[in-house]
């Protein structure tokens, strides 16, 4: 009786000692710690550059105690801005997703922000693996439906100007651009749709644009969301159409008249909507999907826009997450 006793004794003691010893870990582990965060930067920024690390730090004093991991493609802060530029989306998506299945703290789900191009990358990752699971995904002018111009370069904007040089001589839709230049992975032109849907590999596979290869599991994993936040700048000149960040693109033009050509197709007469070919639908119709609007150009974010949206989306309990949501790719 009193070896047992000791025995209970040591075994309370030995797991006071590993609780002690690893207190942010456990605390995530058993749901007491805000929900962890996980961002994705932009288009020409990168993981640790002073505003992705004042934004954490913003995050942080909000929600006192939460875990904030921020994306890389590559510990060396210019490389993985030049990620953001050069690279093969599927191989990028894929690592991500394994970089994030062996984080601890993120174990039981986490909350998601993508800052424009990020958003849709994070959207691939929710479809494609989502595990550890999504609960709220957060983003900022993001191009969803693709974009039918490149964004115009900054006069020290290097990786961006090399980009739009190689596009411009061998054109965004031959083979190594889709393979190898970022923004053309998910160059949507309306004028040219039998051309994109035929060379294009990631933003026709994560929208499920072509029957043949649709799956099934992407939608299955998008609509498992507790929620959708979809942010659009209202004076977006970056981004053309801005409507792209509400899953808006332009309509296919059918006429001479450049006001015809340039109409608007909104989210909810989307193809990919009324199909519901990825999910966007269901999540619409339980009333997850919320559009709202920054204003200002592209990425000009306001404490005033986004310190709302990050209070209400971001830090929330572990355990109010969806209980259904399991599955892998």
């Amino acid at each position: 009786m009193l070896l047992k006793i000791l025995l209970t004794c040591l075994y309370t003691l030995c797991l006071t000692i590993r609780a002690s010893a690893y207190p942010a870990e456990q605390a995530v582990l058993r749901g007491d710690a805000p929900r962890p965060l996980v961002i994705w930067h932009g288009m020409g920024d990168s993981y640790g550059s002073p505003g992705m690390l004042q934004f954490m730090d913003v995050v942080r004093k909000m929600h006192h105690g939460i875990f904030v991991h921020s994306i890389y493609l590559d510990e060396d802060l210019k490389e993985d801005e030049k990620a953001g530029f050069f690279g093969n989306m599927d191989e990028n998506v894929e690592r991500v997703a394994e970089q994030l299945a062996n984080i601890t703290e993120l174990r039981n789900g986490f909350d998601a922000i993508g800052f424009s191009q990020g958003g849709q990358f994070l959207r691939a990752y929710v479809e494609r693996y989502n595990s550890p699971p999504v609960n709220n995904l957060v983003t900022f002018g993001s191009q969803h439906m693709g974009i039918s111009d490149l964004p115009m370069c900054g006069p020290y904007d290097l990786f961006c100007q090399l980009a739009r040089r190689y596009a411009a001589r061998g054109g965004v839709y031959n083979t190594w651009s889709q393979e190898h230049l970022v923004q053309a992975q998910y160059f949507r032109d309306p004028s040219q749709l039998d051309l994109y849907l035929k060379t294009n590999k990631f933003l026709t596979s994560i929208n499920n644009e072509i029957p043949e290869t649709a799956n099934a599991t992407y939608g299955q994993n998008f609509a498992s969301l507790n929620a959708l936040v979809l942010i659009l700048f209202t004076a977006d000149k970056t981004v053309v159409p801005k409507e792209t960040s509400w899953f808006g693109s332009y309509a296919p033009p059918n006429s001479s008249d450049e006001q015809v050509a340039k109409t608007i197709v909104p989210m909810r007469m989307q193809p990919l909507y009324t199909g519901d070919w990825i999910g966007l639908r269901q999540l619409d119709e339980r009333g997850a999907v919320r559009l709202d609007a920054c204003e200002g150009e592209h990425m000009q974010l306001t404490r005033e826009c986004w310190e709302p949206i990050v209070k209400n989306y971001v830090g929330g309990e572990l355990s109010h997450h969806r209980s259904d949501i399991s599955t892998v790719y």
